[in-house]
């Protein structure tokens, strides 16, 4: 398969919608926190604005936060770091009426030109699933030098033996540049490289072992002993699993909590800002995306990732976003997004990780 990235089109600034457009409106931000009235909130897609007679792409952007013009630039930003006398891009139409256009279409995907009546037209169970497996793994190939990958995972990659060696052996790889998840991920996957359990049960044999409830508390409380996963990971000389291997390749990850976590482990956010932040540091550069098994991380990620990355070289590229579950609701939830980037894969996760660490061999 020859793999290549689709080409960015630009919109044709010497149409008469944009040549006749006005600039933007530009309203000055009353207090911290809070946005003027009209203001504009972003997509995913590609949003240029005219001030001053030029058009201005938003170079880094995320859902549902607004555009500020800052240092002759348009800032992307979130309600609560709006500051006192920003000015804030005001305007709720979209094609050049108020001078912001959203292009939603830049990359040219094909348009869907199935008959009104057909059959197996979402994806479910039943979908195969072979061509975006095919294109997943060009992708990841060329990404693994020139992009940035960022894994999502719910903690049912780690209740496996095999796909927690498949994920730590794409870690060694290099196809792992960046990982997001909640405390139960990493406690599941630290009990089971201490314990060889998640959740008590084996995670070979998925026999529950005796006093099994225990264990991963067992293992909170001793990593907290410890102070930080890296020193319970040295003192205990644990040499698996895929936090071990995040830690050993310096691999960074982010650990959002949440209000059911058990311990939680000491490097687990517990301020669900700082957790957001943390994520969208990590999100910043990432030219594809790929969560497994976690709803509220998966559309957490979904509304803080653009379908477009300005790359290292100043050129527009797309962002590959993939979500893959057991669960049809889920995945399909992340893809109702917009279909330009975000593609759903209905699997379980554990064959997932499996199979695609096979054939990255």
């Amino acid at each position: 398969m020859n793999f290549q990235l689709r080409q960015y089109h630009e919109p044709d600034f010497t149409e008469e919608k944009f040549v006749k457009a006005p600039d933007v409106k530009l309203v000055r931000a009353e207090k911290d926190r809070v946005a003027p009235e009209g203001y504009h909130a972003m997509s995913i897609f590609p949003e240029y604005f005219k001030i001053d007679g030029k058009w201005l792409l938003a170079k880094e952007s995320r859902m549902d936060c607004v555009a500020a013009y800052r240092d002759s630039e348009v800032k992307v930003i979130e309600f609560r770091n709006i500051v006192k006398d920003d000015l804030i891009i005001c305007g709720r139409s979209e094609n050049c009426e108020e001078g912001i256009y959203v292009h939603a279409n830049g990359f040219r995907e094909a348009e869907n030109e199935n008959d009104v009546f057909a059959f197996r037209l979402n994806r479910s169970r039943e979908t195969a699933f072979s061509k975006d497996y095919d294109e997943l793994y060009e992708v990841l190939k060329h990404d693994k030098k020139h992009g940035r990958i960022v894994w999502v995972l719910g903690p049912a990659v780690a209740f496996d033996k095999d796909s927690k060696d498949a994920f730590a052996s794409l870690i060694e790889k290099g196809y792992v540049h960046a990982m997001l998840a909640g405390n139960a991920l990493a406690t599941h996957d630290l009990e089971g490289s201490y314990l060889r359990t998640a959740l008590g049960q084996d995670i070979y044999t998925q026999q529950s072992m005796p006093n099994g409830h225990y264990n991963h508390l067992d293992t909170l409380n001793v990593v907290r002993r410890y102070g930080s996963v890296a020193k319970f990971i040295e003192e205990e000389k644990i040499d698996n699993g895929i936090i071990y291997s995040l830690e050993k390749n310096h691999i960074p990850y982010v650990l959002g909590g949440s209000i059911r976590d058990d311990g939680p482990l000491p490097c687990v956010y517990g301020d669900v800002y700082e957790a957001q932040e943390a994520m969208r540091d990590q999100i910043r550069e990432a030219t594809t995306v790929i969560c497994m098994a976690t709803m509220l991380h998966s559309i957490a990620v979904g509304n803080m990732t653009p379908s477009y990355r300005i790359d290292r070289y100043g050129k527009m590229r797309q962002v590959y976003f993939y979500c893959v579950d057991i669960s049809e609701f889920t995945a399909n939830k992340l893809a109702d997004r917009g279909s330009l980037s975000a593609k759903s894969i209905i699997t379980n996760v554990q064959d997932f990780v499996s199979t695609l660490d096979k054939a990255l061999d």
